[in-house]
């Protein structure tokens, strides 16, 4: 063949092999590229919609919606991490403190210095962790269920903590409260026990199942509505309340009675309180929703009661105290079963230097608060109650616990301090007293900012 013939039929196989070539090409790339009016050896229709690919014809909605899942599984353990990191961080600073108090910065210092900080069981520690819970803590606040059982309670009673927490946490734009669950370290249950008792509750017929059905209503709604109950069984949860039934409530989820953190009022061991994870606040009773106005700039006369106690016998404590004491000694130390109408509790509380504060059918009461208010040295009376904040503050540096048993010898017990001993216990509760009180708007220290701090410990399950 000779040279021109070859050059013809190259020029002729040279165009076929690769058209041959681009064929083989396209028949590769068509399983994943949308490649319109081309034949496949497994498909003998052609693809209607030359927007899908042939390989995407089998099973579309199937694997979009695995994919997306995926990302949004991804997306959810990114952000629990993140939690967690922050958990951890938070936990590592604060024990760091704890055990080297030069470690904490300088802002946290100035803090300290304007405390007495042997109030504190670890001064820094507390600020520690108090600084880090104001700067990161966030609580996620479910918005399932009505009021009046859910998001409101009693704001001018003896229940007025739970009401006014669960006002001022629905009312907060930003600060603690975040609307974003996967941003959240704590989760708050919103219902009020108070006002379950008061709108389900058959008088008289002490039966806790009407408000423990809609507790596990409440929960089962918020775990099937939600994934974050059932990650963690709740351990992350909290719920508040001042009832005396607060923990009967709690029993009706099993999950919330021993998991979840309990914020309680009736903080007794003896029926289920466990201060590992649950958090005792204190009672106060806003008649009105104020502090009392004879204590709100009080006079203090001089203190010429030794000791000063009023009220019903409600429990076997309180009437042990009155079968001792109940008008043996009106002028020095005034033990009434209740006051006539023409004496003012307040003022007896003011002039006296113990106020006796005995457990009543529950441990709480709420003339521990009121003591500290008038800065009568509070005298707890008691049998198995963990005292409010009893996981920060020193209770010994500002009160005086009294054994059951040694009721009858009172008021030799307390005749045996000093004058100098009983200042340096009001000293404690001046130093103590921002603790206790309820601000509106909240202020820093104040009731719910302890409250917040108490269930943040939890959250870090830090012991300071």
């Amino acid at each position: 063949m000779d040279h021109c013939s070859c050059n013809a039929l190259k020029w002729i196989l040279t165009p076929i092999f690769l058209l041959l070539v681009l064929m083989m090409f396209l028949l590769h790339l068509g399983e994943d590229f949308p490649v319109p009016g081309l034949l496949t050896m497994n498909n003998t229709s052609l693809a209607k919609d030359p927007g899908i690919s042939l390989r995407q014809t089998h099973k579309p909605s199937q694997r979009s919606n695995s994919s997306l899942h995926n990302i949004k599984q991804r997306k959810r353990e990114k952000t629990k991490s993140r939690v967690q990191r922050e958990l951890e961080k938070a936990r590592m600073v604060i024990q760091e403190a704890s055990s080297n108090a030069i470690s904490v910065n300088e802002s946290i210092w100035l803090d300290a210095k304007e405390h007495r900080i042997d109030i504190y069981r670890n001064w820094a520690a507390f600020f520690r962790s108090y600084a880090d819970m104001e700067k990161q803590f966030r609580v996620y606040v479910y918005e399932e269920g009505e009021p009046p059982l859910v998001h409101h309670g009693p704001c001018k009673d003896i229940y007025t903590t739970e009401g006014r927490f669960i006002a001022e946490l629905e009312q907060m734009q930003g600060g603690f409260r975040t609307r974003d669950p996967h941003r959240a370290h704590a989760f708050f249950l919103p219902f009020s026990v108070t006002e379950m008792v008061r709108f389900l509750y058959q008088p008289l017929s002490y039966d806790h199942q009407p408000f423990q059905r809609f507790v596990a209503d409440y929960v089962r709604v918020i775990a099937s509505k939600h994934p974050f109950w059932n990650n963690t069984n709740g351990t992350d949860h909290f719920m508040l309340s001042c009832h005396d039934w607060g923990p009967h409530a709690s029993r009706g989820n099993s999950q919330l009675y021993e998991n979840s953190i309990r914020s309680l009022c009736n903080a007794n061991i003896s029926e289920g309180f466990h201060p590992y994870k649950d958090v005792s606040i204190p009672e106060i009773n806003l008649k009105d929703g104020e502090m009392p106005r004879q204590l709100l700039s009080p006079a203090f006369p001089s203190r010429t009661f030794l000791a000063f106690f009023a009220g019903g016998i409600h429990g076997p404590i309180r009437q042990q105290l009155l079968q001792h004491w109940e008008g043996r000694d009106l002028t020095h130390m005034p033990v009434y079963n209740y006051l006539s109408e023409d004496l003012d509790y307040y003022s007896f509380m003011l002039r006296s230097h113990f106020c006796l504060c005995p457990s009543g059918y529950e441990v709480a009461s709420p003339r521990i608060v009121e003591a500290i208010y008038s800065e009568c040295i509070p005298v707890i009376i008691s049998q198995g109650y963990v005292l409010p904040f009893s996981d920060v503050l020193r209770w010994e540096a500002f009160s005086l616990s009294v054994a059951v048993e040694d009721i009858p010898k009172l008021r030799e017990v307390l005749e045996g301090f000093t004058a100098e001993e009983l200042e340096k216990l009001r000293e404690g509760i001046r130093a103590i007293k921002q603790h206790f009180v309820l601000n509106n708007p909240p202020k820093k220290f104040d009731v719910f900012h302890m409250i917040l701090h108490s269930v943040w410990l939890r959250r870090l399950n830090v012991s300071i």
